[in-house]
């Protein structure tokens, strides 16, 4: 059922909501949290379509909010689906004008009483989502900077910069399974790891996640190789009885080897977005894990910043001594000019009958003034 509403508000909504409820004989709602999703006019049908996916796990009214371009007058249309795919419903609201800059003003009215509230942006993020508009009535901030389409590297730095309790990224959720096998990996060969390499496409913040999750809890250094993907291809673990390794080049099977045993296989394939919202949406605390991953990443960073600076200081202590031995050649000139002039036979007195011009200089005056430059 689909009912489409055109320059109509928030309270007009709400009741249209009630209405097909009743129609449909179930005037309570089965619902167990609010869903808003961020997007825009040209992914918002992909995004409804997996949040509706989700719906039938976790029902939920889902909240589409569209902001348009913030000129002419306020206006506000909304397109009403229930019963379409999910098991909750679904109202897509389209902002204009000077309504698209306070869409928390629209969205606060219709969230669900007493229940969660979740936002999610399946495209760019704002940097911080937590003090967005609608980032402030979340109690969890989904955010996927493996969707951006430029900068993803510095998106997940972004995020990972501006953590606040209760955000996350699709980024991390799709580590779960590499984090599940490495650590039985570790389980079944508990052995001290001296170094490790995560291999994945040249831009990946899943693989940047996991090279600071590696980092944070094994206390070593973890290498970044650059494969041609699909996503993260290998990981390999150094310990002193030799390598623990997870390989997938394909993106769906993976071969799982640790020492002093054969290599086997691991379904370990790349989910798609329903699978990894579902999952975030069954917790609703706030992730330690990947607070502390976030910190690592950015300790990372700094120390990456950090390198070519180091570098640069020791290209200028290296080039001291140079500059002090040309100082050193200048005072040595500067002496031997000054011996020079010394071995000058020493000026003519002037006799009273020599009168020197007003103003001028006297001789030796004069040789000692050249001395000194």
């Amino acid at each position: 059922m689909s009912i489409d509403l055109t320059a109509t508000n928030a309270s007009k909504i709400a009741s249209a909501l009630l209405l097909e409820r009743r129609k449909a004989g179930s005037p309570s709602m089965g619902m167990v949290l609010t869903l808003i999703v961020i997007t825009d006019e040209g992914d918002h049908y992909d995004a409804l379509k997996a949040a509706r996916a989700v719906s039938r796990e976790h029902p939920a009214r889902i909240l589409g909010v569209i902001r348009r371009p913030a000129r002419g007058a306020a206006n506000l249309d909304a397109e009403i689906r229930i019963g379409e795919g999910g098991s909750g419903e679904t109202v897509l609201l389209r902002m204009s004008g000077e309504l698209a800059k306070h869409p928390e003003s629209v969205v606060l009215p219709l969230l669900l009483p007493d229940s969660p509230v979740v936002a999610w942006w399946p495209a760019k993020p704002p940097e911080d989502p937590a003090t967005d508009p609608i980032g402030a009535l979340a109690q969890r901030r989904i955010t996927d900077t493996a969707s951006v389409g430029r900068g993803r590297s510095h998106a997940i730095l972004t995020q990972a910069t501006h953590y606040a309790p209760g955000n996350t990224d699709l980024s991390w959720t799709r580590l779960t399974s590499w984090r599940a096998l490495l650590a039985a990996a570790l389980d079944q060969y508990p052995a001290k790891v001296i170094g490790g390499e995560v291999q994945a496409e040249r831009v990946n913040p899943s693989a940047d996640l996991l090279v600071a999750w590696l980092t944070q809890r094994l206390k070593v250094d973890i290498q970044r190789g650059v494969t041609k993907g699909p996503g993260i291809t290998s990981v390999s673990l150094r310990t002193g009885g030799g390598d623990i390794t997870i390989s997938r080049p394909d993106g769906a099977l993976a071969d799982f080897a640790i020492p002093n045993a054969p290599a086997r296989p691991v379904a370990l394939k790349r989910r798609e977005l329903p699978e990894l919202l579902a999952e975030e949406l069954r917790r609703l605390d706030p992730d330690d894990v990947y607070a502390q991953t976030a910190k690592s990443l950015c300790r990372i960073a700094e120390r990456t910043a950090e390198s070519p600076a180091k570098g640069s200081a020791s290209t200028a202590r290296s080039e001291g001594p140079d500059s002090a031995g040309s100082k050193g050649v200048a005072r040595t000139k500067s002496a031997g000019s000054k011996k020079s002039i010394s071995k000058k036979p020493a000026a003519k007195k002037v006799t009273p009958k020599e009168v020197t011009p007003k103003g001028a200089a006297p001789k030796k005056a004069s040789a000692q003034s050249s001395a000194r430059s």
